[in-house]
């Protein structure tokens, strides 16, 4: 088998992206570059990365995703039912039956991260009026290495798989984020302003540690 035999890798040029991420699913690759990438770069990219590449999709096709039946969001009172089936978009709510159609497996991930970024932004200012700790502006995306963050300029980055979480792991982390709008650092004065707002944060710490993805977010 050589690349050839693979289905068509979609390209993603992302204005953020700052190196190239190789993606492998069960019937689709994605290749995400930076918006400035030379036809000819991604090319090399692509040889030099085959035998890993041809060795994933064997593994990936082997190993088929399965499909959870139903996900629980950290805003809904009852767990979201997931279908598969034909359709023309990627994903649908319907949310008088609280179902979720999808088209297929990858596009749970596209969803997640739709629901996240209406959701967590919202809930992350309704807990920044509670707690009068005030942010400049929100992003939220997939990051794997941690749950959150904020900068000097006090812009506040919240991970999508949050949405995932139980809603009082996700005012956890909304905390300590407004926290380092005061305190940019994590210091004793800075903790005592997380327990303002949050009395079981190093509980709530423990069980972010101890949270493992989803098989079909990997």
């Amino acid at each position: 088998m050589t690349l050839s035999d693979l289905p068509e890798i979609k390209i993603i040029r992302h204005a953020s992206a700052k190196q190239m991420r190789l993606r492998v699913y069960p019937n689709q690759i994605k290749l995400t570059v930076p918006k400035v990438c030379s036809q000819r770069y991604i090319q090399d990219f692509l040889n030099q990365s085959e035998e890993w590449l041809l060795e994933t999709w064997e593994k990936t096709k082997k190993k088929p995703v399965e499909i959870p039946e139903k996900i629980v969001l950290f805003n809904r009172s009852t767990p979201l039912q997931i279908c598969v089936r034909e359709q023309k978009m990627p994903y649908f709510l319907d949310e008088l039956a609280n179902i979720l159609f999808l088209r297929h497996i990858e596009a749970l991930k596209d969803f997640i991260l739709f629901y996240a970024k209406k959701h967590l932004t919202e809930y992350l200012k309704q807990i920044s009026l509670e707690t009068n700790m005030l942010y400049h502006v929100s992003q939220v995306r997939w990051v794997k290495s941690r749950w959150g963050s904020c900068n000097q300029q006090h812009k506040i980055m919240l991970n999508a798989i949050l949405v995932l979480l139980p809603i009082n792991l996700v005012r956890y982390v909304c905390v300590h984020e407004l926290a380092h709008t005061i305190y940019f650092n994590h210091s004793s004065l800075f903790w005592k302003q997380v327990e303002k707002y949050d009395d079981h944060y190093s509980l709530h710490r423990k069980s972010l540690k101890l949270f493992h993805w989803p098989h079909w977010l990997l």
